[in-house]
Parts: C-alpha cells; structure tokens; sequence
C-alpha cells in the first residue's frame, strides 16, 4: 500500500473509533509503530487534531479541533450537509437511514463547538414532516446512540415502554438497526442482564458514561434477526388474513419477513401478518398489483373500502369524446 493510500486508510479508521491502541492500529495498516507515528505526524501537518497517549497501552484518538479538518468544505457547507445528513437519519428518504446517521456520527465527531451550534439552530428552526408515517425521531438522540454503539460505550437513557411505563434503563449498545419506518437499538441491559432492543422514538435524555466495555455475543445471528424475533414474539393487536390472487413468491417477495405467505391454489396464495398498525398491510395492498379479498381484521375491510372511495375521487374516469 503506498504511503497516500495508507493515509486515506489511517483517517478512515480514526473516524470509526474514539480511541485505537497503537499496537492494532500499526496491525491493521500492516505497517511498524514508527511508521505509524509518521503517518500520525503528516496527518496533524494536514490540521487534524490527533492526540497520543505514550506508554505499553497508548494509542491514538481522532478530536474535533478548533476549526474543520481541510475536507474541501466551507463551514456554510458542512453545516448543510450535516442538517440534510439528520433529515434523511430521520427517515425523509427510504433507504438511506442506516448510512446517513453513519455519515452523520462522523460529521458531527469532527465538527467545532461552533459549527455544531448553528446546525442545531437551523435544524432547530426547519419544520418537517416524518416520510411515510414513521415515528418522528431526534437525530441527537440517534446520533448520541450511535457513537456509543462505535466506541463500545456504555449509554443510560429514560425510556417509555409500550405500557406508557417509564424507566431509567443502564445499557451496553450493540448495534442500531432501521425496519419498518422505525429505529431501534439492540443492546445488553446491565441491570436485567439480558439483551434487549428499544424503539428509538422512545428513547429521551441518552447520557455517554465516557468508559468501555468488552463487547457481548449476541444471541442471534446479526442485529435485524434479534429485533423480528422480538418484534414476533410481541403480542399484536391485529390478526390481518388476506387472499392474494398472485403466486406466493410475488407476495413474498414484497413483505419479506415481515408476514406469512403460503400457495392457496394455483396462481393464488394467502398472507398472514401480525400487527400493531394497519399502515403497513394497507400499503401492501395498495402496492401490489393484484386482486385480493381481505378476510380479516374488519377493521381492514373498512379502511380498504375508505382508502377506494378517496383513490376514486382522486382519479375520476376519463371524459368521453
């Protein structure tokens, strides 16, 4: 690896860790301490505020310093980029959570004091509306959760449970995980011993504790498996039965696995979903291209019916010649 793709390396790395001790770092580069320590020195000659702790367990720490490292960006410029960052962390364009709020972290890691003020006072005074129904989240909030689940941090936070009970709750975050329009945060809860996730938008006051913990194996195979299974396992408000005249594996294809499709028939299937919410089932039906009779809930049935009368309207037949 030459020593401009080395560097690119080097700071990629410092922006993913709060701390790296020299000796990983040096391996992770496949380079010896002495070079890491001039590469370390070429970055602070380049204006990034590196700090350095000597000894058997140094190691180096990326800060955010008096002004923006020279990323070929005026301040008005990181400022816009870090509001549009928190808009689409909060949900604003489909797709892109996840990814966003991981650019976000390191935006707002780098950021001055002073940069950080006028974001929040732009964000602060800018009206928006959540896309798709979701719940409206606090990009703070996920920001502040987010860096804890990077820097294996241990995070307390208030949390409001489905029961509308509160808590204070003392966890080890694991990991941040984006379905359905909502955000959730998987992490081992130290005062029930046990792993848990939490709806992100229920989530208020997160507060950094500064130190670390070796991270847990988690009791699934990766982070989204461990929220459906919790998310299944919950009691739902609403049993939805639906009869598509489709193949099953359109259906399936469409509502992953968030519902049950099984072949009724040739070129006929039927779904079964458990939810809280008939948002979701009504934009299935909506979506796929397919006749279907709705079987239960009743409640569906009506807003299929009302959902029919105001698409109608919206699109009155055409005029005769």
């Amino acid at each position: 690896m030459n020593t401009s793709a080395r560097m690119l390396r080097l700071l990629s790395l410092l922006q993913t860790h709060r701390y790296w001790p020299g000796g990983e770092l040096a391996g992770r580069l496949e380079v010896s301490p002495r070079t890491l320590r001039r590469d370390i020195d070429r970055l602070r000659e380049l204006g990034y505020d590196v700090d350095a702790v000597r000894g058997v367990a140094g190691g180096y720490q990326l800060r955010a310093g008096g002004q923006l490292p020279p990323l070929l960006l005026e301040d008005d410029e990181a400022v816009a980029i870090a509001v549009a960052l928190r808009t689409a962390a909060s949900g604003a364009v489909a797709g892109l959570e996840e990814t966003a709020i991981q650019a976000l972290t390191k935006v707002i890691g780098l950021m001055p004091p002073r940069l950080r003020r006028r974001m929040d006072a732009v964000h602060s005074q800018t009206d928006g509306v959540p896309w798709g129904g979701g719940p409206a989240l606090d990009a703070g909030v996920l920001t502040t959760l987010a860096q804890a689940c990077r820097d294996d941090e241990p995070i307390s936070f208030s949390y409001t449970a489905r029961d509308s009970a509160a808590s204070e709750r003392r966890v080890e975050p694991h990991r941040l995980v984006s379905l359905g329009r909502r955000w959730y945060l998987v992490a081992y809860d130290r005062d029930r011993q046990d792993w848990r996730s939490f709806r992100v938008d229920r989530v208020t006051a997160p507060r950094a504790s500064g130190q670390r913990f070796r991270p847990r194996e988690l009791p699934a195979p990766d982070a989204p498996a461990f929220v459906r299974a919790g998310i299944r396992s919950m009691p739902q408000r609403y049993d939805v039965r639906v009869r598509f005249e489709a193949e099953a594996a359109t259906v399936a294809a469409y509502v992953d696995r968030w519902a049950t499709v099984e072949p009724d028939g040739p070129g006929a299937c039927r779904m079964a979903m458990a939810t809280d919410t008939l948002d979701w089932p009504l934009m299935v039906l909506a979506r796929l291209d397919a006749p279907f009779t709705v079987e239960a809930p009743e409640e569906l049935r009506t807003q299929v019916a009302s959902a029919a009368v105001r698409f109608a309207r919206a699109a009155p037949p055409p005029r005769r010649p």
